[in-house]
Parts: C-alpha cells; structure tokens; sequence
C-alpha cells in the first residue's frame, strides 16, 4: 500500500485486527481512502474464549451517571468494531484525525460496488504470515455473533450467491479472452509474409 490510489479496497479474510487496523489508520492519516470488506472475517489471535472474556470486561464499562445516554458504545456488528479498533489508533478528536476517519468504510460481506473492484490484502498483516502454526484465533464474526450480531446467517448466504455469480463472471471472461487470442492468432501475418513486406519497406 506504498503507491496512492483514489480508493483501496482491503479484503479483510485472513487478517489479525491489530496489525491490520494499525496500517490502516496509518494510511488514512496520510490521505489515502480506505475500504475494507468481510470484516466478519477478520482474525483475532488467542482462543475464542480469551477474546469473550476481554470483549465481557469492555461491555461493563459504562457511565454512572446514565448508561443508556452516556457511552462508550459497544458496537456488536464486525464492521463496526474493526472501525472502532481503527479510531482508537487515531486522533479522532482532532480535525485531521476526524477527517481521516471519514475516509475510511468498513463492511460485513463484499457489497455491490465493490464485488466488481480489486481487492488487496495487507501482507504484514496476514495471520498465515504473523501468526506461528497451531496457534489458536479466532474471528471477528463469531465475537460478534456472541454478544448480538444478528446478521451472521445473512451475510453468509449473500456470500455464497456472490461467490457462484463471480465465478460464473470469471468462466465468461476466460471465454472471451480465449476466443479473442484464437482470434488474434488467426489474424496474424506468417513470418515469411512479414519478411518480404520488410524487403519492400513496409
């Protein structure tokens, strides 16, 4: 993510939360706009119940005086606790760091338009690459589910029809690419043909 691009759009599958939101946050404050989809399915290293039992502390804390009007807001949707995760590494309260903030879009699934657009992964980030073998994680989605996250199931099954939709979109784009090099290699001049319009001055 060295080269500035109007808009980049981060696959999250695959990445632990800390590292990912740090380069992430990083980016922002230097301008960039950032996308980041399936953030349901972003990783959190530690066994499942160590990231219950942390995210159970977070939930208590509360204002005294009126908890339903004071905060802080647990958010329970993956989206929003990855972007939760991204604010705390920024000056949010600042006019830059609100700015930056504004740049950035976080979703569960991968949502039209950005199911047609290129999506990058943040090697220093990736769990397979940061993370030793045969230790335990866990996802985003699951903590989420677990303390209210509704929309699991849903998100799953729009995965599964956008999955069999992009596949039948890449089959179609080999075709074509395979019938217009047929077609490129039918229209091409032979060698010998070639040589003697080179002896003419063609």
């Amino acid at each position: 993510m060295s080269t500035f691009e109007p808009v980049i759009v981060i696959d999250g599958k695959g990445h632990l939360l800390g590292r990912l939101a740090s380069t992430v946050a990083k980016q922002l404050l230097s301008g960039q706009k950032i996308v980041v989809v399936r953030c349901e399915q972003i990783n959190i290293s530690g066994e499942f119940f160590r990231s219950k039992l942390k995210y159970q502390a977070f939930l208590r804390k509360q204002t005294r005086f009126n908890p339903k009007r004071g905060g802080p807001w647990h958010f329970r949707s993956p989206a929003m606790m990855f972007w939760r995760t991204v604010r705390g590494m920024m000056p949010h309260k600042t006019e830059r760091g609100a700015k930056a903030l504004e740049r950035l879009k976080t979703f569960e699934g991968v949502p039209p338009p950005y199911d047609k657009k290129k999506r990058v992964v943040v090697p220093q980030a990736l769990r397979v690459l940061r993370l030793k073998p045969g230790r335990k994680y866990c996802t985003v989605g699951r903590l989420g589910y677990e303390f209210g996250w509704k929309y699991q199931d849903v998100v799953a099954r729009l995965e599964e029809r956008r999955k069999v939709k992009g596949l039948a979109y890449y089959e179609k784009k080999k075709a074509a690419q395979k019938s217009l090099a047929e077609a490129k290699s039918k229209a091409a001049i032979p060698e010998k043909v070639k040589q003697q319009l080179e002896q003419y001055g063609y």
